[in-house]
């Protein structure tokens, strides 16, 4: 199944971006000036280039907030946010005076009453077009989406949180406008936890949402279920792996180096510096952001082998300087090997991370998170595994990850031990890094009677072949395979609304499977599951939705959340759970010490 920007859900953007907005300016030739707010800024970026927007007659593209100068001749379009910022500014575009001759107005949502009245109010002459085009999320990959939110996660999981339903609402009417883009109606089920509500709450919250939504398209006829299913779950369901070092490519590199806004910064040979961003654009990222890093170090030198060997350089060993030799001579292969160059720096940069601590630890985690070593040995002792973690000078930041990864292995471990841990990682200070887990329904501090290895179920994958040092599954990867299958528990799994018949029976497609249906077909009759985890994606759960979709030709697993989080980052916010508003903190502080 084709990945990258010529399919899945950045293209699907585009496309009803280019159906509404674009089809709406191309009806008048004159050029055009776009004016968009921080969050279409980045939506837009996302899915297209400027030299996109130019080949559709728009000129310029200017920031909603910030002060323009006016252009009485020209027409503007404004794609913003439903809000009272958004609404403020565009009326003052056109009151006392107008900055241009008419607006086309198109919001990601659906517009509230008032802020709609006062558009009216001060500059309905002026409104051209006015419409609401559903489009509220940020496609982050293929097959990826965020709700742009990092901020979420605090709302909903922080005791002092005051918005949290609030929040639930937003993060609701942006699975909406996803499921109104991909033109799906799903069905929603949710995880049924014990002791939190919030994926219970937002899968009600969703599916009302849908029904109101859905009451009437566009024909004046009610639209049914389609071939979709939506599971929500929240991010405590599991804390494993999102704190795991990874050693799939992309979940590695954001996790060891330092890569800001999706930008990998680095010096060449000649000590200039160097910015590459990682996204679909780049293929060779596309087809190696999966793969282990032994297979990534492996293959890079390979392909850039072939490259020097088509254009008969001297075969010998591949380094950087070698590359910008070749560089200099060869200007037609810059591109390429530019693009071979930054994986090779990357990849050597977290290869050195992982042989100066991360292979050591890797052994310890796998063994904690698994709960069975390499042989397949069950892990009688915890504590014995965890000790030459703490005894050994690692950063403090990987200390805790361990600390954490042994007490999710016991479901929770006595004050006692935690206290003397705490000691161990000399973090009496912080303490909040493991307490706070408590926030996300994570059993931290057990009574000693009641502790005992419950852990859930796993689905067996003792033929699969893997590395050694990756040998955990994502959780969330045995509930898209079950999903498929049909074989997810009703009682853990409860329906908020029913599926299709497709998703009770007849359209569960085994993942073992091979489906013999060409790429047009699949995606004309494949049914699609699309997963929405409270409080943060990981990238190793994100990679999860590519290999069962990969699997299973029949359907296409999209996975979403507020944001897209790091091991740092999780473990910033969850210590920033107990902090009161505005106090920010960063576990950089304390990873060196």
């Amino acid at each position: 199944m084709a990945s990258g920007s010529d399919h899945g859900l950045k293209r699907i953007v585009w496309k009803r971006i280019k159906d509404t907005i674009i089809a709406d300016c191309r009806k008048s030739e004159v050029w055009k000036i776009l004016i968009l707010d921080p969050f279409t800024t980045k939506l837009l970026s996302s899915c297209c280039k400027m030299s996109d927007l130019m080949s559709e007659k728009i000129t310029i593209v200017e920031d909603l907030y910030k002060s323009r100068e006016p252009v009485l001749e020209m027409k503007a379009i404004y794609f913003m946010s439903p809000t009272a910022k958004c609404v403020d500014a565009f009326i003052a575009d056109f009151k006392p005076k107008p900055k241009y001759k008419a607006a086309y107005v198109y919001f990601t949502d659906y517009c509230p009453d008032d802020l709609f009245n006062n558009m009216k109010l001060y500059c309905a002459k002026y409104i051209r077009v006015c419409k609401e085009i559903n489009m509220s999320f940020m496609p982050q990959e293929a097959q990826v989406f965020t709700c742009d939110n990092p901020g979420a996660f605090r709302s909903i999981y922080s005791p002092k949180s005051s918005d949290k339903q609030k929040t639930l609402e937003t993060l609701a009417d942006q699975l909406v406008t996803l499921c109104a883009t991909l033109d799906e109606y799903p069905g929603v089920r949710y995880k049924k936890e014990n002791n939190t509500e919030n994926a219970k709450i937002l899968a009600e919250l969703v599916d009302s949402k849908l029904a109101t939504h859905y009451e009437l398209d566009d024909s004046g006829k009610k639209k049914g279920k389609t071939q979709a299913q939506l599971l929500i779950v929240e991010r405590g369901f599991d804390p494993v792996s999102p704190i795991l070092h990874e050693l799939t490519y992309q979940a590695m590199a954001y996790d060891l180096i330092d890569i800001q806004n999706d930008t990998y910064k680095y010096k060449s040979k000649d000590g200039s510096e160097k910015q590459a961003v990682l996204n679909e654009d780049d293929m060779l990222w596309v087809k190696l952001r999966h793969k282990h890093i032994a297979e990534v170090s492996e293959q890079i030198p390979k392909m850039v082998k072939e490259i020097s060997a088509s254009k008969k350089q001297p075969d010998g060993k591949i380094t950087i300087s070698n590359l910008a030799q070749m560089m200099k001579k060869m200007p037609s292969f810059r591109k390429q090997l530019t693009e071979k160059t930054i994986h090779l720096q990357l990849a050597e940069d977290c290869m050195q991370q992982f042989s100066n601590n991360v292979e050591k630890l890797c052994k310890a985690e796998q063994d904690l998170a698994v709960g069975s070593d390499v042989d397949g040995v069950k892990v009688k002792d915890p504590m014995r595994t965890l000790l030459p973690v703490l005894l050994h000078p690692y950063s403090t930041h990987d200390k805790i990850r361990a600390v954490l990864l042994y007490i999710f292995s016991l479901n929770g471990t006595t004050d006692e031990n935690l206290s003397k841990l705490i000691q161990y990682v000399k973090i009496e200070e912080e303490r909040e890094f493991i307490l706070n887990w408590k926030e996300l329904g994570v059993p931290i501090i057990t009574a000693p009677s009641s502790i005992f290895s419950r852990k859930q179920s796993r689905r067996d994958r003792s033929q699969e072949q893997t590395y050694n040092l990756s040998r955990w599954t994502p959780v969330i990867k045995d509930v898209m395979e079950d999903a498929v299958e049909n074989k997810l528990d009703t009682r853990e799994w409860p329906h908020q609304s029913e599926c299709p018949a497709a998703w009770n029976g007849s359209g569960a497609v085994s993942a073992r499977q091979k489906h013999k249906a060409s790429a047009q077909d699949e995606r004309r009759t494949g049914s699609r599951l699309i997963i929405f985890i409270i409080g943060g994606i990981s990238y190793s759960e994100m990679r999860s939705a590519y290999e069962v979709t990969q699997a299973v030709k029949s359907c296409e697993v999209i996975i979403g959340s507020s944001h897209i989080l790091t091991p740092t980052s999780l473990l910033d916010d969850i210590k920033g759970l107990s902090k009161g508003p505005m106090e920010p903190f960063t576990l950089e502080e304390r990873s060196n010490a």
